[in-house]
């Protein structure tokens, strides 16, 4: 289990002079869904671990624990993920959740591995980046801690601010179930997200611990989705070191 976030609501001008990644444009997000233990799920890890390698994307992954009792225990299953999946399948009519899911900007739903889908869906969404809502985040790492600041937007949707703490690599032997004798190569696994706070357009800043990050953390990243919807509206990521 990991430790729990401890999260500092602040007040003021924290960010002032600080070096951020400033979302100027936003990425687009992608959210793979997958597991261990499922045979489908390395082609997909690896097709997100290239993506993983561009500027104009916001990589993911999110291993789920609903393979864990067929033979192999996901060391990254996360059961909020599982929650966070349910809730896309709900808000995107699907009949049930599966892996490998790949889910862009909370509104895109495709299989992992199919490649040409998901190639022509970024495609688009780089097309139409001048036209994506977005939001203004500052983030940035300052004596090892997580900076947050999000600029005032008038008229903006009403969202939920998501911290995610990310790992980038990672290569992992499989003893058992359906990838058995196989050594996993896994990109950006998200290894804990919380909720921070609500969004109405207002300026709000926030200040993470990192010791209170999960071992292994290498980056984070925040997201702005909107809240009773499953769009993401902003979007920015930093590196710990």
């Amino acid at each position: 289990m990991t430790p729990t976030l401890r999260i500092l609501l602040l007040t003021g001008s924290l960010l002032a002079g600080a070096p951020a990644a400033i979302a100027q444009s936003r990425p687009a997000v992608i959210e793979l869904y997958t597991s261990e233990g499922c045979s489908s799920c390395p082609p997909a890890e690896a097709y997100l671990g290239e993506l993983a390698q561009r500027g104009d994307v916001l990589a993911l992954s999110f291993h789920v624990d609903y393979w864990d009792d067929l033979g192999w225990r996901d060391r990254f299953a996360l059961p909020a993920a599982v929650t966070r999946q349910r809730v896309y399948a709900q808000a995107l009519r699907l009949a049930s959740v599966y892996t490998p899911q790949a889910v862009i900007d909370g509104t895109g739903n495709f299989v992992g591995s199919d490649r040409s889908a998901i190639d022509r869906a970024l495609t688009s969404k780089r097309s139409d980046a001048a036209g994506r809502p977005t939001v203004g985040i500052d983030l940035a790492v300052l004596a090892g801690d997580v900076k947050i600041d999000l600029a005032p937007q008038a008229g903006a949707t009403p969202s939920e601010i998501v911290l995610i703490a990310y790992q980038r690599t990672a290569q992992t032997p499989v003893g058992r179930g359906e990838n058995s004798g196989r050594t996993l190569r896994e990109f950006n696994i998200v290894r804990d997200f919380h909720t921070l706070g609500r969004w109405s357009g207002e300026a709000r800043q926030f200040h993470v611990r990192g010791d209170s990050l999960p071992p292994g953390t290498t980056d984070v990243a925040v997201i702005v989705q909107a809240q009773g919807q499953s769009a993401i509206i902003g979007a920015a990521s930093v590196a710990l070191n």
